[in-house]
Parts: C-alpha cells; structure tokens; sequence
C-alpha cells in the first residue's frame, strides 16, 4: 500500500487553515482527483452530446448502492459495478438500434430508477442509508478510497493520452473514423466503462442530484472561453480544480458551513457566467 502522508503534506501547502485537520486534507485531495478526471471526461460528455448518458448512470447508483446493502456487498463495490453494467447496456443497445440515444438513454434511465426506488421501498434502513449517496460528502472519504482513486486517476490518464484524438473523429462522425481505422466499438465502450466509473466516484464528492453538474459545468465554461479543442479540454481542466478546491474551502469557513457538493458547483457556475459574459463580450455566437 502506497503511503499517501506525502501527498497530504503537499495539500497541507495550501493557504487555507481548514487543511490542517487530516479528513480536510483527504477531502482535498480526493476532489484535486476527482475534478480534472469528471472534467476531462465533462469535454467528451458535451462533444458526444451524452449529458443524459452520465445522469442515467448517476442514478443508477441507487440501485447499485441497495442491491449491496441487501446483499451485504460494500455498497463502494456494488455501485460502480452496476453503474459499469448500466453503462455497456446502453451503448450495446444505442449501437443495434434504430431508435435515438436520447430514446434509449430514457428507457434505461426509467428503469435504473423504478428498479433502485423499488427496492429502497421494501427497507426503510436502507432508505436512511442512501442519504448519503443521494447528496454526497466528501468529508467522510477514506484512505482506501482515495488509493481506488489514484489508480483510476492513472487509467484515465493513460486513455486520455492514447484516446482523446481517437475520440474526437468518432465524436464527429464515427463512419469517417473507421475509415480512419480507428476501433469505435472498442473506444466507445472503454468511454462508457470509465466514464460509469467517474460518475459513481463523483457520486461520492457531490451526491446523485449534482453529478451531472459536476461533469457538464467546467465543460461548458470552457467552451465559452476556449477556440480549440485542445484549448477547451485545458480550460475545462481549470475550471474544475479552481473550483473544488475554493468549493471545499468556502465550505469549511463558518460564516458559510455549506454542503461541499454544492458549494463546488457553485463555484463552477459562477465560472460559467463570467465565461458568458466573456463570450458575449467577445461577440462569440456559437
């Protein structure tokens, strides 16, 4: 096991008195983990149009968080693998169907929905403990946690690397990427498997209702201020770290005492206005 004492010290580093205290400092350096993995993932979100794919998967967490308090299998476990499951099944439909994305997204999200709420319903313990996943917080993030992060952190970064310019001609138009000789099915389901797993991470810093948020927001300010791809996924990156690391520090301050989640995406909404005005500024109609 890795020793992450290192890596606390160098959150320590930062001007804020909150940090001094050790679950301050793993909340921090989860979120300086999560953001840049739930934006990088947030640009190809936006540029696929599959805004409803993350919140489908999002919400699956409830069925997935049940079936492992029923079950008996750490909840952490159990709800990214069903998130994983949810994921392929609707790219393996959506590619063997006529039917539109958003069709199929719909049909998979009512289901995830009224299957969890239906098992939620047959246990009212296991409704108080879903609390917690409906609206987050990262303050309660253990050491193992973060270690399942950083390896995720290392995947995630090594397909971004390997896949981001694979991923954009498929964005575009997927019959000019297999003329290319790029593997769409192959890459479509890596970005669904990974992104299932983003999604249920971030379930854990912001709670099921602002996921979605969490992906799209830094994604969307930084297609206001950037002219590039390239320069679009940098900004997006910005945005979300700038904004859970000021989100966590608010939070902690007591004239504010807010929800983390929510204060993050806050945060990242006040960036997206000021990237509006920028934009309007700039005369960009896009």
């Amino acid at each position: 096991m890795p020793d992450l004492t290192p890596l606390y010290h160098l959150v320590s580093l930062l001007p804020f008195d909150c940090l001094q205290a050790r679950f301050m400092q793993q909340a921090m350096l989860a979120l300086i983990l999560l953001a840049p993995m739930a934006a990088s993932m947030g640009v190809q979100v936006v540029s696929f149009r599959m805004a409803f794919f993350s919140d489908a998967i999002s919400h699956s967490a409830f069925a997935g968080v049940a079936l492992g308090l029923i079950f008996s299998v750490d909840p952490h476990l159990a709800m990214p693998l069903f998130g994983i499951g949810v994921g392929f099944g609707i790219m393996a439909v959506q590619r063997n169907s006529a039917l539109s994305s958003d069709t199929i997204i719909g049909v998979f999200f009512s289901a995830v929905m009224a299957f969890g709420l239906a098992i939620v319903s047959r246990d009212n313990a296991v409704a108080r403990d879903l609390q917690q996943f409906l609206y987050g917080d990262i303050l309660t993030i253990t050491e193992s946690d973060i270690r399942w992060l950083l390896l995720l952190f290392a995947a995630l970064t090594a397909f971004q690397i390997w896949g981001y310019n694979r991923l954009l001609y498929i964005g575009l138009n997927p019959v000019v990427a297999r003329a290319h000789r790029i593997h769409v099915a192959f890459w479509q389901y890596l970005f669904a498997g990974l992104l299932a797993l983003v999604v249920m991470f971030s379930v854990w810093a912001v709670g099921v209702l602002l996921v979605t948020a969490m992906l799209i927001v830094p994604a969307a300010t930084a297609r206001n201020l950037a002219r590039t791809a390239g320069g679009m996924f940098w900004w997006s990156l910005a945005v979300s770290v700038t904004s859970a690391v000021a989100g966590l520090a608010i939070s902690a301050q007591e004239w504010a005492r807010t929800a983390t989640g929510a204060t993050v995406i806050l945060v990242a909404c006040g960036w997206f206005l000021v990237s509006a005005a920028f934009a309007f500024a700039r005369g960009d109609k896009r």
